[in-house]
């Protein structure tokens, strides 16, 4: 007899969502025997979102699902059991356990020690009444007396605690949770809780947690038939837990729309206590295929007092954001140049800044500028021998621009004017430079719902994202190839820095 899952939900009229998972605990080693117990008509755990969805849906707690549904609400549908189906991704849930009370959804999943095809008898499956007893005990003890809010919050982040006494790897051994909190508090007197070496004092104040994701988008495009163009996104999730107690613990969710780019190449800060074996197995080195994991990436942790990154992650997006084509050609003192931008349709227009640089290495000053351009404005930087090309924060509805002239240079001085190893002759690049906010290519995005924090009070949760333009080259295609991208990269980023 054991549980596969438990979750406490507060039923909220009104809101998108119609509620909020206020606790949710998984047991890993109860889901292996399910498995095995279940074989081919095993259904897998979902992730709290779709199963909130799908929960209050059944229950008729959403205000959008009031009408009469065939196959929720016939009368061959008549539920007196408190067990429910659920539809979960094309597949049903069963059996689950959930009753309404003073405005929480208690709910959870027995373990089935045996195939559910055909679907036993509900009494013969005696981890449905451990079920009801855990679900009650918990109920008893979170209103065991009238409770106002903070007081439910904090025995809402005492669970865990509780649940690892009461309730190990799924097995009820005591549904009186007072009980268990009795002994964890005769604990901590006797051994109250170290302060962990790494962790230098406690914060007092206002709970807020604030996350943001940041996306940089590589790119080294050519125009060539013979050379294959190059991108790629690296994304950094940055946490700052303003909790209080010795060891708080949160939960952060990341998530992928349907048609999102699955995380590859995670690695986490040693914070984490744990995580799934598909998270760390996704490698941009593995081919690309449908079963590739796609999320939700969970990562649980007990967060330092700073600023900290959380995990970083690379990802192969079908396509960069924004194509482009440059071409140069020198005709006696001038240069002729064309250049080409269209903004991919799948993206967000609307950038905080978008500029093109095009410098011209190894020349005199810039003398004379005749140009052409469908969009923008060009600023010209004479003695640095740099046009810069200020696109703004939207491309035109045609998602396309262009810019073509004729640049002229003077005698050239070496102590003035740049030089470079890489840009003779006719190699040369253009180098855009954006950031986009409130979006990122990858579609990765923190729901601030899906966020646990198991600490007092209840926290402010704030989430950002924003897509940034990194090494985000397009090379002359008139000129014979660079040299290979890495000690390219390299060179750029040597010159850059100097």
């Amino acid at each position: 007899m054991a549980q596969r899952a438990v979750w406490l939900i507060s039923h909220e009229p009104g809101t998108p969502l119609g509620g909020t998972v206020r606790f949710s605990r998984r047991y890993p080693t109860v889901e292996k025997r399910a498995k095995v117990f279940n074989g081919t008509s095993y259904v897998p755990i979902p992730e709290d979102g779709p199963f909130l969805k799908s929960l209050l849906f059944e229950l008729r707690l959403l205000d959008e699902d009031r009408d009469f549904m065939e196959s929720r609400d016939s009368c061959s549908r008549i539920n007196k059991t408190s067990v429910y189906g659920l539809k979960v991704g094309g597949e049903e849930l069963w059996p689950v356990v959930a009753f309404l009370k003073n405005g929480i959804v208690y709910a959870c999943v027995p373990l089935v020690e045996q195939t559910l095809s055909p679907r036993p008898a509900l009494i013969s499956i005696s981890a449905i009444s451990q079920g009801f007893e855990l679900l009650f005990g918990i109920q008893d003890f979170l209103y065991s007396s009238q409770k106002i809010d903070t007081e439910l919050n904090t025995k809402l982040s005492q669970l865990p605690d509780l649940l690892l006494q009461a309730c190990p790897f799924g097995t009820l051994l005591d549904a009186n949770l007072q009980n268990s909190l009795d002994s964890i508090s005769f604990a901590s007197v006797t051994h109250p809780q170290k302060q962990p070496a790494w962790k230098a004092g406690t914060y007092k104040g206002k709970p807020q947690v604030s996350i943001a994701i940041t996306e940089k988008v590589k790119s080294m495009q050519y125009d060539k038939q013979d050379i294959a163009d190059t991108w790629q996104v690296v994304g950094t999730v940055t946490c700052k837990c303003d909790l209080e107690g010795i060891m708080p613990n949160v939960t952060i969710s990341l998530s992928l729309p349907t048609n999102g780019s699955p995380l590859q190449d995670i690695l986490v800060h040693p914070c984490v206590t744990s995580l799934d074996s598909a998270i760390l197995t996704s490698s941009s080195i593995d081919a690309m295929d449908d079963s590739a994991f796609s999320g939700p990436y969970k990562f649980p942790f007990t967060p330092p007092l700073e600023s900290f990154n959380l995990c970083y992650y690379t990802s192969q997006v079908p396509v960069p954001p924004i194509l482009g084509f440059y071409q140069m050609k020198e005709e006696e003192v001038q240069l002729k140049i064309t250049v080409n931008l269209k903004l991919h349709e799948s993206v967000k227009n609307n950038f905080k800044f978008c500029e093109a640089h095009i410098p011209f290495y190894n020349r005199g000053p810039i003398t004379h500028v005749e140009y052409k351009v469908s969009f923008g404005q060009l600023e010209v930087f004479r003695e640095k021998s740099l046009l810069i090309w200020i696109i703004g924060q939207k491309f035109p509805k045609s998602m396309e621009i262009s810019l073509s002239g004729t640049v002229t240079f003077g005698a050239k001085s070496h102590e003035k004017q740049p030089f470079d190893h890489i840009c003779i002759g006719g190699t040369a690049y253009l180098k855009l430079h954006f950031r986009i906010l409130d979006y990122t290519l990858t579609g990765c995005y923190a729901d601030q719902h899906s966020v646990q924090v198991f600490a007092s009070g209840k926290p402010k949760i704030s989430t950002h994202r924003k897509l940034i333009s990194s090494d985000y080259y397009i090379w002359n295609s008139k000129a014979p190839a660079p040299v290979t991208y890495g000690s390219l990269l390299l060179n750029l980023s040597l010159r850059d820095n100097f």
